[in-house]
């Protein structure tokens, strides 16, 4: 097992590399950047000045934003937009030889040089080889600041979802392989190829119509993961109002997660019953509970247990984008989105690094999942 561990994790390396390069990739070819985002919002908002005060007040309004120093009136200068780039980390200043002073632009002695993509790549995966993911473009915090700041919201989705789906499923998978072909069978196959179906961004509009006020009842709240007050409640009641905010959400992004893990425990629970040696339990006059739990269970869980990853993963990232904006959660599928749309770099790329290494580290995990099940698996012999 060292020797096959130690290939998964030096596999790690350039997996991750080839992530990165691609999507680094990508974003050069992308139309509109950071600076370009600063750019269309400072003219928007110049715009909707010149519009709001309308008519032949249109350019005493604009003059006057002027002499005030208001930028979105009158563009930004190439003095700022060269700043910018530098800040930014697309160009650097340079001064001329023996210059001995601070580097700064506005000095006659130093000017601009643009920074080559190759360059910014290899020093990006230089600071992310220290885990120094940088600083957001656009918020006055760090990269592992927002992250950690909206982690609280995509962990309760992720966590509480997922728990709640192996709670359901594994059981009623295994009462489905138990009575397949029966009248219990068919109506429960019927109500999870339907919930499966429905989309999540419709079933949560489902469950805001009637439990959150829409047109029914309004048992549980619209929005947030706490109510006002809530560092003033006592311990239970943090718990619980906790848990009441959380009921929506987790149940909407279950729904399609759980319909998959049903079908998977009672087709990997049926494969097994199926089996030779199961027909030789029964011939020995073991129980029915002993057979299923005491030799089918170890078996059939194999598959369930080393698809926990994968489900954990696309519901802690994949659906909680629709899920926090539907239900006015501030996490980290919120934060990705604003990131890519406002080309914020640092937050992008720091996050796909981060979560693309806890991505591949968590399927070694699994491996060992698989190793502690069943001790007859050997990934050593299997790899040879």
């Amino acid at each position: 097992m060292g020797a096959y561990l130690l290939r998964r994790l030096l596999l790690i390396i350039p997996t991750l590399f080839g992530i990165m390069l691609i999507n680094f990739a990508l974003t050069q070819f992308v139309p509109g950047g950071p600076i370009e985002q600063i750019i269309a919002k400072v003219q928007g908002e110049a715009d909707a000045t010149r519009n709001i005060s309308g008519g032949a007040d249109a350019g005493t309004q604009a003059q006057g934003a002027e002499d005030n120093g208001y930028q979105g009136a009158r563009g930004i200068s190439p003095e700022l937009l060269a700043q910018l780039e530098v800040q930014m980390g697309f160009s650097r200043v340079v001064c001329a030889p023996g210059f001995a002073g601070t580097p700064d632009l506005k000095d006659p002695a130093c000017h601009k040089e643009k920074i080559g993509a190759t360059e910014r790549f290899v020093k990006m995966m230089g600071d992310y080889l220290r885990f120094d993911f940088g600083k957001s473009f656009f918020h006055n915090k760090t990269v592992v600041e927002l992250v950690l700041e909206k982690m609280p919201v995509s962990i309760s989705l992720g966590l509480w979802s997922t728990l709640l789906a192996y709670l359901i499923s594994i059981p009623l998978g295994i009462r489905k392989a138990v009575k397949d072909g029966t009248s219990f069978d068919t109506w429960t196959s019927a109500t999870v190829i339907v919930a499966y179906a429905i989309p999540t961004l419709v079933f949560a509009v489902l469950l805001m119509v009637l439990f959150a006020g829409g047109s029914y009842w309004k048992v549980f709240p619209l929005r947030g993961l706490t109510s006002d007050g809530w560092d003033q409640m006592s311990l239970i009641g943090k718990a619980l109002d906790y848990l009441w905010h959380i009921t929506l959400p987790v149940i909407a992004i279950t729904i399609s997660s759980f319909a998959t893990l049903t079908l998977l425990t009672k087709n990997s629970f049926l494969d097994e019953i199926n089996k030779q040696y199961v027909m030789t339990a029964r011939a020995k006059g073991l129980t029915e509970g002993r057979v299923l739990y005491g030799h089918v269970f170890r078996n059939a869980m194999l598959i369930v247990i080393a698809g926990f990853p994968g489900l954990f993963l696309s519901v802690f990232f994949s659906g909680s984008l629709i899920i926090e904006t539907m239900y006015s959660l501030d996490g980290l599928g919120r934060l990705g989105f604003e990131a890519a749309v406002s080309r914020d770099y640092p937050v992008v790329f720091g996050t796909l690094y981060a979560f693309g290494l806890i991505s591949l580290v968590i399927g070694i995990l699994s491996d060992f999942t698989y190793v502690l099940v069943d001790p007859r698996i050997d990934f050593e012999k299997r790899a040879g």
